[in-house]
């Protein structure tokens, strides 16, 4: 037992051996560290390489949002609720010489496809607002007050008539024939006036349309003079219509409608046809918007090449010196591509700053110009999160490709080589 336990003292007293660690990768912060030293040495250079990335990142976040905010715009004017996107709109050929019945649209209204079925009238009409003098619209139409859901149409200043609250919607091109300017101060004011029915004589009977609040205006520039007016208000209610808007049950039921209208003698106008349309037309723009933004990115990225690889000839004493005192291949390496990358993420997100900044501040100035006019605000450009964030990872990759050849060169001098090409 005390052979034991003097054996263990000596053990316990006996010098512990030393353990070297030959580990000397060095670690993510260090890298990042290092890599901003390169803005100290070299700040010019570096700052302008930074900007290169910028101009030519926030080329391409300029071009391709205003690309997506003419989508929009385009788009938008063509498609305002799900209910637009399933309606279909029926009229026959003017040389048909047919006209669409309150018999006809019973018929189509038995259609297993078919959900709702909303009539237009359209007559030329005389109108007066608060007894002053009388004004011709051109166009009048007599609807319901679902046409407005199913036509998408939706007044800039005021709201839509319903059937409990019956009115008068007008465009602004009605309201200048009328001698009046539209803004808030003519909602609510009363309108009188008549409709002229044609009959099969080719003589026209005048119909009263009763008194009625303006509720809405409809401020485009390119709608024509028209003015829209409910069944109630008129003493006798149409027969004839020139159109009918058709809403199916669901978006598959739109199409085999639409081919089973066409074959009885109707044109059909679809709104789901024009918004694939305007998809394919702005989409190809904004491809093309793309292309000449990505020229930009290119010759940028060429910039940023050329300072990685004069930045490498300047430092191959540094390399030399870096190896010497332990740094391993990888260490250099990952230096240089960590410099790189951060180069490329900083000019990612001063390139879209710029493009969204530059974008906001266009979109400000012609939305208070359009505002100033009578018209509704502007946004002519849009950008994205999902296309920001993507842009931010492409310009981030650019600097680690970048600055792959620089560090893979760096990565295999060895000390001798470095001062000897010093």
């Amino acid at each position: 037992m005390e052979t034991t336990t003097e054996k263990q003292k000596e053990e316990s007293s006996a010098p512990q051996k030393f353990e070297v660690k030959i580990d000397h990768s060095l670690s993510m912060l260090d890298l990042l560290k290092l890599s901003f030293r390169v803005f100290r040495t070299k700040p010019t250079r570096t700052i302008l390489t930074v900007l290169g990335m910028s101009v030519g990142i926030g080329t391409v976040v300029f071009l391709v949002s205003l690309g997506y905010g003419l989508q929009y715009i385009l788009i938008g004017s063509l498609l305002t609720g799900e209910d637009s996107l399933m309606t279909l709109e029926a009229s026959y050929p003017t040389e048909s010489g047919k006209a669409i019945n309150s018999a006809k649209m019973t018929e189509i209204r038995l259609n297993e496809g078919v959900d709702k079925i909303s009539p237009v009238a359209e007559f030329s009409g005389e109108m007066s607002i608060e007894g002053g003098a009388p004004g011709i619209v051109p166009i009048t139409r007599v609807v319901k007050s679902s046409y407005f859901k199913l036509a998408g149409v939706s007044p800039d200043l005021g709201e839509v008539f319903s059937e409990d609250t019956p009115g008068v919607v007008l465009s602004t091109q009605a309201l200048k024939l009328l001698g009046l300017k539209p803004d808030q101060s003519i909602i609510g004011k009363e309108v009188t006036g008549k409709v002229s029915y044609p009959k099969p004589d080719e003589t026209s009977e005048e119909v009263l349309v009763s008194k009625l609040q303006i509720r809405g205006i409809i401020s485009d520039e390119t709608e024509p003079p028209l003015a829209y007016i409910p069944y109630s208000s008129v003493s006798k209610e149409p027969t004839a219509f020139k159109s009918m808007l058709i809403k199916a049950k669901n978006v598959d039921a739109v199409l085999p409608l639409r081919d089973k209208l066409e074959k009885e003698g109707f044109l059909i106008s679809a709104k789901v046809d024009l918004v694939n349309q305007a998809k394919k037309i702005t989409n190809a723009i904004t491809t093309v918007l793309l292309v000449f933004g990505t020229a930009a990115l290119i010759v940028s990225a060429i910039g940023m090449f050329n300072t990685m690889i004069v930045g490498f000839l300047e430092r191959i004493y540094e390399v030399g010196v870096m190896k010497s005192l332990g740094a391993t291949d990888g260490d250099v390496q990952n230096l240089f591509l960590m410099e790189s990358f951060m180069i490329g993420f900083l000019g990612g997100v001063m390139g879209i700053g710029i493009g969204m900044g530059g974008g906001a501040l266009i979109n400000f100035i012609m939305s208070t110009l359009s505002t100033n006019l009578g018209s509704k605000a502007l946004t002519l450009f849009i950008t994205p999160a999902w296309f920001a964030i993507t842009t931010l990872i492409l310009s981030s990759c650019i600097g680690l490709i970048s600055g792959y050849w620089p560090s893979r060169n760096a990565s295999k001098l060895s000390p001798r080589e470095a001062f000897v090409r010093k």
